[in-house]
């Protein structure tokens, strides 16, 4: 069963491929002065981030697997994401350790604003689920209205 709501035609891959949709923000960091700008990664970018997220090791066997290793986490995602005025990466992945060693608070507030921006972590990943049909739950607790 296919269901749609579409008001609009649907694309053409030209369209597609036309669109503009790689976006910035810019994010107040007192801690470091000023300003920085966070963009929105292509999904060949993302791709990659995400790949960073996991190393080989050895399987005890001669082989190897991949496990997570989330070291840098933060880090990892504000140097891929973070550009200047050009939209020019500020860091490369060689610096993540470096970016690493700075306040824990100024780099969360990168690293929330890339995942938002993104469509990365929990609130993502709740929204695509409130997207999604499916049967009617408890109603929240939360003390936020009703969307």
């Amino acid at each position: 069963m296919h269901i749609s709501n579409l008001m609009k035609s649907l694309l053409t891959k030209a369209a597609i491929l036309a669109a503009d949709d790689l976006t910035t923000i810019d994010v107040d960091v007192p801690e470091w002065g000023g300003a920085v700008r966070i963009k929105s990664m292509t999904g060949a970018e993302r791709d990659g981030f995400e790949d960073s997220l996991f190393v080989d090791v050895s399987d005890g066997k001669g082989g190897t697997k991949r496990v997570q290793n989330l070291k840098h986490l933060r880090a990892k995602l504000v140097a891929a994401s973070l550009v200047d005025e050009a939209g020019t990466p500020v860091f490369t992945m060689d610096e993540v350790a470096s970016l690493a060693k700075k306040s824990a608070a100024a780099l969360n507030r990168c690293f929330e604003a890339a995942q938002k921006l993104n469509g990365m972590g929990q609130p993502a990943e709740v929204e695509a689920k409130n997207d999604s049909p499916s049967a009617p739950s408890a109603a929240s607790t939360s003390d936020s209205p009703a969307t």
